[in-house]
């Protein structure tokens, strides 16, 4: 639930013309929606929340692994130690500590009438999890689905979370990104004793990379107007500019 916040004085919401700013109210009923990251508490309370993960977590080198054609011809299909080896053949191996995307374009559909009944949809298998941490030495690894797999016992999920690893879940935009060469910002939020939170990834890429902005290049101190005011719509829940 998103709406305007309420300023205790008056019972109304607080306003720009009034008070001279605007606040935000949010009441969110899970912490595993959206792109977000799974701490291991998410499964076993003896590992660390979301607020317990070290500040080392802030910047990583990045993979990005596609299986883009394969779930093409099967929406179903999970990454294998097969194609980390593949993966590897061309670029090197993953480098120790690095965080590892797996890009099925999934996310691309997201915005498609009738996708939330969608109950197939690209995993990664757990021999494959396996491979990543143990002989890889990854920080995490992320999918743009909002879970690993598809098996009854949500297996991968639970060794990861069992054993100390973090993941990250609903990652867009990974056909924006170099599959090697890059690196990853990491934000979330930081709820006590969370089991999950909202997450934001910006990936570094190099100087020669088609997309994104450079500094120096984007206005953004101090940032400029818009050319239209915020305003609530209630009907959305949400500030729009119209």
């Amino acid at each position: 639930v998103f709406a305007p916040a309420i300023n205790p004085v008056s019972g109304n919401p607080y306003s720009y013309k009034l008070e001279g700013f605007e606040a935000s109210r949010y009441i969110l009923s899970c912490d595993q929606m959206g792109t977000h990251i799974d701490a291991p508490a998410l499964w076993d309370p003896e590992y660390p929340a979301i607020d317990e993960l070290p500040a080392t977590f802030a910047i990583r080198p990045l993979v990005i692994i596609s299986i883009v054609g394969k779930v093409a011809k099967n929406q179903a299909y999970s990454l294998t130690v097969a194609d980390i080896l593949e993966w590897e053949k061309v670029n090197g191996n993953i480098p120790e500590g690095s965080v590892v995307f797996v890009r099925s374009d999934w996310s691309q559909l997201w915005s498609s009438p009738g996708f939330s009944k969608k109950s197939r949809f690209p995993g990664i298998k757990l021999e494959a999890l396996k491979y990543l941490h143990l002989e890889r030495k990854i920080l995490f690894h992320g999918h743009e689905p909002l879970s690993t797999d598809m098996t009854s016992n949500f297996e991968g999920e639970s060794w990861l979370m069992h054993n100390g690893y973090a993941q990250a879940e609903a990652v867009a935009n990974l056909d924006k990104v170099p599959e090697k060469g890059a690196l990853v910002i990491i934000g979330y939020s930081k709820f006590q004793g969370g089991s999950g939170g909202l997450a934001r990834f910006i990936a570094i890429c190099p100087s020669d990379w088609k997309y994104g902005v450079t500094i120096g290049k984007t206005q953004d101190s101090p940032l400029p107007k818009m050319n239209r005011a915020l305003k609530w719509d209630f009907d959305l829940g949400v500030r729009v500019r119209n």
